[in-house]
């Protein structure tokens, strides 16, 4: 098993590209709010704890050695990238329902969640490196 292919560092890098891909649909929101009849988008949340469970590798099984051992299982979920309609708060004369305020907020607090999956990726490759002996 190579270090890219953790079942944790997997997880984070999912939950990385779930933040470039919510960013995405947040700028199209905020480029959007003088456009007539437009809803504002959001993704789906993720699930950090699903997402760990769907990047374990099924090629790696459990051996049972003795008849009261148990039997690992894994699952799978679904892909975490759905999108959804936001419910707005006001909603323009022209049918527009994007509030900027709330798309600066949701970009604000997705940025900063963002990095905080770098932070943790980084350190846990740092500590790989550490046990390693590659510092």
């Amino acid at each position: 098993m190579s270090a890219s292919s953790l079942p944790l560092l997997d997880a984070i890098r999912t939950k990385l590209k779930w933040h470039q891909a919510r960013q995405r649909v947040l700028s199209e929101n905020v480029a959007n709010a003088d456009t007539p009849g437009y809803a504002a988008k959001d993704l789906a949340k993720l699930s950090f704890r699903k997402e760990l469970v769907a990047s374990v590798s099924h090629s790696v099984e459990t051996q049972v050695t003795h008849p009261l051992h148990l039997k690992a299982t894994s699952t799978t979920s679904k892909s975490p990238f759905d999108f959804s309609r936001e419910k707005s708060f006001e909603t323009t004369p022209d049918g527009n329902a994007v509030s900027l305020e709330e798309q600066m907020m949701k970009v604000t607090a997705n940025q900063m969640d963002y990095q905080t999956a770098t932070t943790l990726y980084s350190r846990g490759i740092g500590i790989l490196r550490t046990a390693i002996g590659k510092r």
